[in-house]
């Protein structure tokens, strides 16, 4: 049987005292979109977030994703491929539903450092930036502002309702939390099969 991968809309919403307003934090495979005057936060190693917002609306997303290691890289329809068409696809499509225009859409992309020991020889982190970049330049979706690649984790500050982000480079993590939240999220991606109606462009 084949399974679909799982994006989850994130549940962990908390008022964030630094910025004095609502907060939503999305781990890796979550994505969360709102109307509200709110922020979304993540922390991104090897993988990344678009933030895509309708500028008329202000309602706004962000997903955190990574392309699992497998397949044929070189194939356009690779399963790799396939899962990060998904991943987009999810948030693009929960946008739309709740009132975004697509013309209206613009995205910010962050994220895919080289920071995981062991993923360093299949460049997961430029290949995860490298997709992002080229699934919006075929969506014909604008890319306003980008940070990819280089060697730092960062952490992600999305205000859909105005568009601004901030991000902030973790020159030093004191712990391996992102780290492992990464590599479990990578053995998770290898154990699920991509398959089911994803509709490539």
């Amino acid at each position: 049987m084949i399974q679909e991968p799982k994006e989850q809309f994130a549940m962990n919403v908390y008022y964030d005292r630094t910025f004095n307003c609502e907060a939503a934090k999305i781990l890796p495979g979550e994505y969360y979109f709102t109307n509200k005057d709110m922020l979304i936060v993540t922390v991104l190693g090897s993988c990344v977030s678009a933030c895509i917002r309708d500028r008329v609306s202000g309602l706004g997303g962000m997903n955190h994703f990574m392309l699992p290691d497998g397949g044929d890289s070189n194939s356009p329809v690779s399963a790799s491929m396939r899962y990060g068409t998904y991943a987009m696809e999810v948030l693009i499509n929960e946008l739309l539903k709740a009132g975004a225009r697509r013309e209206n859409m613009e995205a910010k992309v962050f994220g895919g450092g080289a920071v995981l020991r062991g993923f360093t020889a299949i460049n997961v982190g430029e290949r995860n930036a490298a997709f992002v970049i080229n699934y919006l330049r075929a969506e014909k979706m604008r890319v306003l502002a980008e940070d990819l690649n280089d060697i730092y984790p960062r952490k992600v500050y999305f205000f859909p309702h105005t568009g601004k982000v901030l991000v902030k480079k973790l020159m030093q993590t004191h712990n391996d939390t992102l780290a492992k939240r990464e590599e479990d999220y990578a053995i998770r991606l290898k154990a699920q099969s991509v398959g089911g109606a994803i509709e490539l462009f």
